[in-house]
């Protein structure tokens, strides 16, 4: 049963089902109602549809007293914040919008229209104030997630897929698993024609380096992935900033389509046309955090000429308004104080002159709204009145989570399959270090010399697999902001999300492990025949895909490319230096050894050495060679063999030219290699994959709740 904590509102269930939306509207039911109105929940419900003085629409947002601080803190700065600055970005800001209405917050840069916008959408975690939909508390609470949605300012979106992929997919993840494919394509081929995209739907997004649809129609996929459910609360931040005057029209024209379709849209705005301004039901106007105005475009003339700037003839209303807040802001910190106080004392007059239609609206209850418009189709987008669907089939996830990871690896690898230039690249780039080493290391013999070659070549081989994998650096940090939009909405899991991102990397891993295995293994002349080549080729396997793990890991813990970047290679570095080549294992320095036990190269480079030294019957030092790389070597054979028959005389054992005095299993030993198999360094290095991957479910978990603090 769920649980609601008093102080937080935050809902929580026991068992392993997901929640329902009728789940999760059972905490408003009743107990919290009482609490705030002092009143039995029954008759709070009840609303006097005769009365003059109020309207029954289904929705109110209401917001009162918003305030939000953020401390500066200087870097090195280790006085825990107790004399940095304060800024205030959010000032005892009040407001409401109902479902039909658009409202508009307006600000020049810096005003704090974005933090509002967060603010309302529940993304600022230390918010004093309340927020309220129909009287009900619903920050903080897995309720909003269900019936919100949240358009970013950038258009972040996957570039190689056209824009009916981009919102069935959108589709897949939001709508029911109730609705079938027909309906839910049904829904998608609506909204294509609201959003005005009929004409560029086959279109690919594109990127900079790809041509795809123009920016005005990017922005309206951006809106229709998030209004793909049809939710009752959208909030946008800037959706026209970037556009012309034509486009920033049609995309508020579109925002008004949905405000009358029974949702509450509220939208930060820089500087709205004329046109644009004529679609606007309500105004919020910030400056430095404070309400200056809020009200309707229309109120906004008479709001301005009652404080003694009568707005010109032929101007643009919000033009002049933003242009009389940044003169006064330049008088001084506290220029603005004065529209602020005449702002509080126009809305309470206001208040007092209220005709029956400016009246503040009595909302339903929040659960009977809400069932009013599933009923209707909101948040399901295919219920009719012949097939209602109730509240309990809304769940705050879509999909179960093996159906999440289908959807996300099927959209990843169709992406992925259309930037054929860097599935070669990365083939390309393999082959080229393969065949580059197979030219240095051809042929190896089987002497001290050919030895110490292979030795140096698998310690290359190896590292390379590991620096290969750090092109993956940038590849998350791309879909970051894709993955904080989706995820914050409950489009899907972080947990299918981490498992479909490492199953679609095993076929691109096996691939490029089979090209450098392929160019390499004969080429050296490598020994052991087809078994020793198949685990050549595991082996490369698991170097990638610790590899893979590793930098992913990194770029989800860290988002910035360059740090990512620097962190990676440092890393690496290390591992290279304590695998085990440059020096032994016995002869690290103990407090260094550690660092040789966690080392991504230690485990694959005794794996591949173990695969070529293990055969006793192999020689790589016989007879004479044992002065190879001495001061001896240049000694001629006949005195060698006479330096050999001295020491057989020393030692008691006779040693010619043929003995054999080394063996790939004595190599080994001389190289510290003797405490794991080489199936046990398999296993290893794909457990630190598996690690690493698991690291990277818990980074997203713990450092991407995209909030602000």
């Amino acid at each position: 049963m769920p649980r609601v904590s008093a102080e937080s509102q935050e809902i929580s269930f026991d068992g392993s089902s997901e929640p329902t939306l009728g789940d999760l509207l059972k905490d408003f039911d009743g107990g919290d109602r009482k609490k705030d109105s002092g009143e039995d929940a029954s008759t709070h419900h009840i609303l006097d549809l005769t009365s003059p003085e109020t309207r029954p629409v289904p929705f109110l947002l209401s917001f009162n007293k918003l305030s939000y601080d953020v401390i500066h803190r200087r870097r090195f700065d280790f006085s825990r914040g107790k004399h940095a600055p304060v800024k205030t970005l959010l000032n005892d800001v009040s407001g409401e919008a109902c479902d039909g209405d658009i409202l508009a917050v307006l600000g020049a840069s810096g005003a704090g229209k974005s933090t509002l916008i967060d603010a309302l959408a529940g993304r600022v975690s230390s918010l004093r104030g309340t927020v309220t939909l129909n009287g009900e508390k619903i920050l903080q609470t897995r309720l909003l997630k269900v019936i919100s949605a949240y358009v970013m300012q950038d258009d972040l979106l996957f570039p190689m897929l056209t824009v009916k992929e981009t919102l069935m997919f959108a589709s897949e993840f939001r709508l029911p698993r109730s609705l079938s494919k027909s309906k839910k394509m049904e829904r998608v081929q609506t909204l294509i024609d609201q959003l005005g995209l009929r004409n560029a739907e086959d279109t690919i997004l594109g990127d900079e380096g790809h041509r795809g649809v123009s920016g005005g129609e990017r922005r309206r996929v951006s809106i229709g992935i998030d209004i793909i459910h049809d939710p009752i609360l959208l909030f946008l931040d800037e959706p026209t900033s970037g556009l012309d005057s034509t486009n920033a029209f049609m995309v508020v024209q579109i925002l008004k389509r949905i405000a009358r379709s029974g949702s509450i849209v509220i939208m930060s705005i820089h500087q709205p046309s004329a046109r644009v301004l004529d679609l606007l039901d309500r105004l919020i106007i910030l400056s430095r955090g404070k309400n200056v105005f809020s009200g309707s475009p229309t109120s906004l003339p008479q709001f301005l000429s009652d404080f003694g700037h009568p707005v010109p003839e032929k101007e643009n209303i919000t033009e002049f308004a933003l242009d009389l807040v940044r003169q006064l802001e330049g008088v001084s910190t506290e220029g603005t104080r004065e529209l602020v106080e005449f702002n509080e004392k126009w809305q309470q007059n206001q208040s007092v002159r209220a005709t029956p239609m400016t009246t503040p609206y009595q909302a339903l209850s929040l659960k009977e709204s809400i069932t009013a418009s599933v009923s209707r189709g909101k948040l399901v987008s295919g219920s009719t009145s012949s097939n209602p669907i109730s509240m309990d089939s809304v769940s705050s996830y879509a999909n179960p989570p093996l159906v999440e990871t289908f959807i996300l690896a099927k959209r990843y690898m169709k992406n992925w399959i259309r930037t054929p230039e860097l599935i070669g690249t990365r083939i390309a780039t393999v082959m080229v270090t393969g065949l580059l080493l197979a030219t240095i290391y051809w042929r190896l013999d089987n002497t001290p010399r050919g030895a110490q070659e292979r030795m140096a070549f698998f310690a290359f081989g190896m590292s390379t697999m590991f620096y290969v994998c750090a092109d993956n650096v940038p590849v998350f940090l791309q879909e970051r902001f894709i993955f904080l939009r989706e995820t914050t909405r409950n489009a899907y899991r972080t947990s299918s999300y981490v498992i479909s991102h490492s199953l679609v990397s095993l076929p691109q891993l096996l691939a490029l492990s089979i090209a450098f295995a392929a160019t390499t293994f004969w080429t050296v002349g490598l020994s052991g025949g087809l078994e020793s080549f198949l685990y050549y080729c595991l082996i490369i396997y698991a170097g990638f895909w610790s590899g893979s793990s590793f930098v992913t890991f990194v770029s989800g813990l860290v988002p910035n490319v360059m740090i990512s970047f620097m962190i990676t290679i440092a890393y690496l570095s290390y591992c290279l230096l304590l695998g085990g080549f440059y020096i032994n294992r016995d002869r690290i320095p103990v407090y260094w050894i550690w660092f040789h036990y966690i080392s991504l190269l230690k485990y694959p480079y005794e794996a591949v050495l173990i695969n070529e030294f293990d055969d006793p019957s192999r020689c790589f030092v016989r007879g004479v060679q044992v002065f190879d790389g001495t001061l001896l070597e240049k000694v001629p054979d006949a005195m060698k063999v006479k330096l050999l028959d001295a020491l057989s005389n020393s030692l008691g054992t006779k040693i010619t030219e043929s003995t054999c005095l080394r063996t790939g299993p004595d190599l080994l030993l001389q190289q510290g290699v003797s405490q794991l198999s080489k199936w046990d360094c398999l296993w290893i290095t794909l457990a630190w994959g598996l690690f690493f991957r698991i690291l990277f479910y818990f980074s997203l978990l713990c450092g991407s709740k995209n909030k602000r603090t």
